[in-house]
């Protein structure tokens, strides 16, 4: 076979899986899955039997094996499931509400990944919190090396040509590289030309995603860091950053474009993007006001604060007392700590997700 018919050859396997794959119908369904469909509506006219994630805390269930990380401290996990699980919440994240309404389990962690193979049957993840597409000051993978470990693992031939096509990627990001920008001192004139660079980088990563047979790759627009707890905390959680969501603003709207750009090229909508900032924004300002719609008292508060501004949540000082405070419900609550939602703010978020579809 030619390159040019194996390429054909390879289309033609990816076409009739999304065939297969676009009707209720799943090739390996049953009747627990069929449950699924009609109780959560799937986000994408596209049913994956697998989920590949890549990103940091939005979207890592565990990977983070850093005892510096707040994941794997109390009261991290009080919601689900009932104990620190490695999850940046109080319980599931968005990758959990997201392969839920796949009809899938949850995808296993990268560094899990040895407990035995038949544990990959859902896809992997492998978002580590606190990285971004460049270093950042977390000491993980950042997105090169996650995308590194993704080919490593095809190499590996556990997954068939036709398992990476009738998958979907995940990719995450939810600001690190700008808040190490921020910390290691960036000038201001220097912000646009490194979100420039942040989104290119990015760019870069969904295409060689795809490139390595993922049908479907999917990426987060920023969500309105500028309404995080620890950039309102200064108005006592009352009002968001302006400057700050204007630079999100950017970031989108390059992002926006440059996707548009991709579909083009592939001539099908092979990437698409969820826009975290309206569904933020959604839930923010409907508060309330709509019937059976969640309720955040004040929605830019967080449920668990460090007693003061050296503590943050989870923090115990030099003989394990705890320096922290959890809020009665954080059902209650969208926020969890000073940059991540809740379960109950990721459900909202996703139920505002789909709204938008």
């Amino acid at each position: 076979m030619g390159k040019q018919q194996k390429l054909l050859f390879h289309v033609f396997l990816c076409f009739s899986f999304l065939l297969l794959l676009s009707g209720n119908t799943r090739v390996n369904g049953s009747s627990h899955h069929h449950h699924h469909h009609h109780r959560h509506r799937p986000l994408f006219n596209f049913r994956p039997s697998k989920l590949f994630v890549f990103g940091d805390s939005y979207a890592d269930t565990g990977n983070n094996r850093n005892s510096l990380a707040s994941s794997w401290k109390v009261p991290y996990g009080i919601t689900f499931p009932g104990k620190p699980a490695g999850r940046f919440s109080d319980g599931r994240v968005l990758t959990d509400f997201i392969a839920k309404s796949l009809g899938i389990k949850s995808p296993i962690p990268y560094r899990w990944r040895n407990v035995g193979i038949e544990h990959w049957k859902n896809g992997m993840n492998f978002a580590y919190g606190g990285t971004g597409v460049f270093p950042t000051l977390a000491p993980d993978p950042n997105m090169t090396t996650q995308i590194d470990f993704f080919q490593d693992i095809i190499h590996k031939k556990i997954y068939s040509g036709s398992d990476l096509c009738s998958s979907m990627a995940l990719v995450s990001v939810a600001g690190n590289d700008y808040s190490t920008y921020a910390t290691t001192n960036g000038s201001p004139q220097g912000w646009q030309p490194f979100i420039i660079e942040v989104v290119n980088q990015l760019v870069t990563n969904m295409k060689r995603i795809h490139g390595m047979g993922v049908n479907k790759v999917v990426v987060t627009a920023l969500q309105p860091l500028g309404c995080l707890p620890r950039s309102t905390f200064t108005s006592s959680f009352q009002q968001c950053n302006g400057t700050e969501n204007e630079l999100v603003g950017f970031h989108n709207l390059l992002l926006q474009q440059a996707v548009t750009k991709l579909n083009n090229e592939t001539k099908d909508s092979t990437f698409a993007i969820l826009d975290l900032y309206k569904a933020f924004m959604a839930v923010f300002k409907i508060q309330g006001k709509t019937p059976g719609s969640s309720k955040f008292g004040n929605p830019l508060k967080p449920c668990c604060t460090g007693i003061s501004t050296e503590y943050g949540c989870g923090s115990v000082d030099a003989n394990g007392v705890k320096k922290y405070v959890v809020c009665d419900d954080p059902e209650t609550a969208f926020f969890w700590d000073t940059a991540h939602p809740t379960q109950e703010g990721w459900r909202a978020v996703y139920s505002a997700l789909l709204q938008e579809q």
